[in-house]
């Protein structure tokens, strides 16, 4: 008989609904993540139980018996709240005194225990977890879907919306900084319309887009030919070649002619065509507009441009043009 399977753990909280407790762990090294939780746990404890005594202690130059003395009751009855900062250097009274301390916290206590990552600390680390501990991860945004996740969010927290192409413009405008990322978000929640669109992104960041192969082809596939076009234009300005253009749109082309048609999750076809399942998500999004006379004629134009700027004719920024405007004017729009 198959032993049953043991049900997954249980995900902790996010930074943006962890509540105050007596053991939280942030852990991970992004910054900005870290202080929103931070921010967020304070403004609740301050909410539910009045003026809050906040202590910081930096794990690395800890003194022993800090923690307990911090904990202690004081003389205004406060709510206390212990931020232990810089756990990934902590000495070893820390790591005595924390392992001592999670076996029995303190229910009247909030401790905020903050590591950046690496294996210094571990044993604390597990301890904490083993304690019931809440966990919030605080982890960077890796890539472009995270980028378009993370902001797509903030609009929703604030009961607002932002269309999926400007959310990826804006997460190409701002860049991979977290903290300029939400800085962005919160000047559209306060200036922009009620609904954000990618015009509305392209006036306030527009200056700070670069013009790179793939958002041209992005905005190609996605039926913007004027958008896709200017944007080739300040590509050309920039100096851009036609040759890793015409590349960028046949990478992306190539991947939604493979996943048009099929059916079956994105993990099971990124295995099947060696894309990530985030890659696959959206070529199938971006494949509902095309039919396969719509892609037979965009492949066409692009293999016209390919020979084009590789020496078969005399204006390669034209060839190029032409395949964006074909790719972009298939399909439904």
């Amino acid at each position: 008989m198959t032993p049953a399977r043991r049900p997954a753990p249980a995900a902790g909280p996010t930074w943006r609904d962890v509540e105050p407790a007596p053991l939280v762990l942030l852990t991970g090294p992004e910054d900005y993540l870290a202080a929103r939780a931070r921010d967020r746990v304070r403004a609740l404890l301050k909410d539910r139980r009045g003026p809050v005594e906040l202590s910081t202690v930096d794990a690395a130059a800890y003194a022993p018996g800090q923690l307990t003395a911090l904990a202690s009751p004081s003389l205004f009855d406060d709510a206390k709240l212990i931020h232990v900062t810089n756990l990934a250097a902590m000495n070893d009274d820390c790591l005595a005194d924390g392992l001592a301390y999670v076996q029995a916290p303190d229910p009247d206590v909030v401790v905020l225990w903050e590591h950046s990552g690496g294996n210094r600390g571990k044993k604390l680390l597990d301890a904490l977890k083993a304690a019931g501990a809440a966990v919030v991860e605080c982890k960077p945004l890796k890539n472009d879907r995270d980028k378009s996740e993370f902001i797509v969010t903030e609009f929703r927290t604030h009961r607002r919306r932002i269309e999926p192409d400007a959310a990826r413009a804006l997460a190409a405008a701002v860049g991979s900084s977290t903290a300029e990322l939400a800085a962005a978000c919160a000047q559209l929640l306060s200036d922009g319309p009620e609904s954000i669109t990618f015009d509305d992104v392209e006036k306030y960041y527009g200056g700070r887009v670069e013009a790179t192969a793939f958002k041209v082809a992005d905005a190609a596939l996605a039926g913007r030919a004027e958008n896709a076009l200017k944007l080739w234009r300040q590509a050309l300005d920039t100096g851009v070649d036609p040759v890793p253009m015409v590349g960028a749109l046949a990478a992306k082309l190539r991947t939604i002619a493979q996943v048009h048609g099929t059916r079956g999750g994105a993990g099971q076809l990124a295995q099947r065509i060696g894309a990530a399942p985030w890659q696959v998500e959206r070529a199938q999004e971006e494949s509902r507009r095309f039919s396969e006379e719509d892609l037979v004629r965009a492949l066409r134009a692009l293999a016209e441009a390919d020979a084009q700027v590789k020496g078969e004719g005399r204006d390669p920024a034209y060839a190029v043009e032409r395949a964006i405007t074909t790719i972009a004017l298939s399909g439904r729009r």
